[in-house]
C-alpha cells in the first residue's frame, strides 16, 4: 500500500483534531537537547509547529514532509521546508541532528529512513525521534480489521510500529551507536471522539470501505470502542504507545 498517496493531510484539520500530537513532543525536544546554531533537519515536520520551537531557540533548521499542504503550512509559519519523501533523502553530511517527531511510522520503508539519516549527518550528528511503536493504537487497530473483515473488504495495516529490539537492530545495522531506546505506553486523550481519529489518522483503512458506507463504518466502530476507550471523565483515549530513541553517527564515520 502506498500510504502517503492513501492519507492525505490538511493544516487546518490537522490543528482541530490533531493538536496533541505536537503538544506531546516535549518530551523528545528535551532528548534532542539542540543548541543555538546547530544544523537541524525536522523529519516528517508535519504542520511545521514544532519546528518553529527549534528555530526560536536559535537554531538553523529545515523541515521535510511528504506532504505538500502541510509543507505549505510549515512555510506560512516562516519556517524553511521543501517537500521530500523521508524514504528517499538526498542530504549528504549536512546536519547536526536530524529529529522526528510522530512521522517515522509513516515511512515502512525504514531501512532506506536510517539510511537516508545517517548520509544528512555530519559525523558525530545525533538522530532523535519519537514514533508508534510495537502496540500502538492496537485496539482501534484490531477493531477496524475485525469490522473490515466482516463485510469483505481488504485489510493492510499501513503504519510501521516497531518493538524497540527490532529498530535498535536497524539503526545499529547502520552503523548508529544507539543511546536510548524505549517503547513508552501513553494512553492518550483525545480531542473529540474516536470517530474524528479515524478519519484524521486512518485513512488507508478507511479507503478501502466504499465512500457511501463509510461514515456509518465510522459510526459503527465508535460504537464498537465506546467501553473500551471512553473513560467515565467522558474523555475519548487512544492506546499509544511510542518508541523514542537517541542514536549517533560515530564521529569517525
Amino acid at each position: 500500500m502506498n500510504v502517503q498517496k492513501n492519507q492525505q493531510w490538511d493544516p487546518a484539520s490537522y490543528d482541530r483534531h490533531a493538536r496533541f500530537v505536537s503538544d506531546l513532543g516535549g518530551p523528545v525536544l528535551d532528548l534532542l537537547d539542540a543548541a543555538p546554531r546547530e544544523r537541524i533537519l525536522d523529519l516528517g515536520c508535519g504542520d511545521g509547529s514544532l519546528t518553529l520551537k527549534l528555530v526560536r531557540m536559535g537554531c538553523d533548521v529545515l523541515g521535510v514532509d511528504a506532504s505538500a499542504a502541510m509543507v505549505d503550512g510549515t512555510r506560512k509559519l516562516g519556517v524553511s521546508a521543501i517537500v521530500m519523501d523521508g524514504q528517499a533523502l538526498t542530504f549528504q553530511g549536512e546536519f547536526d541532528a536530524v529529529f522526528s517527531n510522530a512521522a517515522l511510522h509513516w515511512m515502512p520503508d525504514a531501512d532506506k529512513v536510517i539510511a537516508g539519516v545517517w548520509n544528512a549527518l555530519k559525523p558525530g550528528g545525533r538522530f532523535v525521534a519519537e514514533f508508534g511503536g510495537h502496540g500502538n493504537v492496537e485496539t482501534i487497530v484490531r477493531a477496524a480489521e475485525v469490522a473490515l473483515q466482516a463485510r469483505g473488504l481488504p485489510i493492510a495495516r499501513p503504519w510501521f510500529f516497531p518493538t524497540a529490539k527490532r529498530y535498535q537492530s536497524m539503526l545499529e545495522n547502520q552503523g548508529f551507536q544507539v543511546t536510548s531506546i524505549a517503547l513508552i505506553p501513553r494512553p492518550t486523550p483525545l480531542p473529540g471522539d474516536v470517530g474524528q481519529w479515524l478519519t484524521t489518522f486512518a485513512q488507508p483503512f478507511l479507503r478501502t470501505v466504499p465512500e457511501e458506507h463509510r461514515e456509518d463504518f465510522v459510526a459503527s466502530l465508535v460504537e464498537d470502542l465506546r467501553p473500551t476507550l471512553l473513560g467515565d471523565d467522558g474523555l475519548w483515549r487512544a492506546d499509544y504507545v511510542r518508541l523514542r530513541c537517541r542514536a549517533v553517527r560515530p564521529a569517525s564515520t
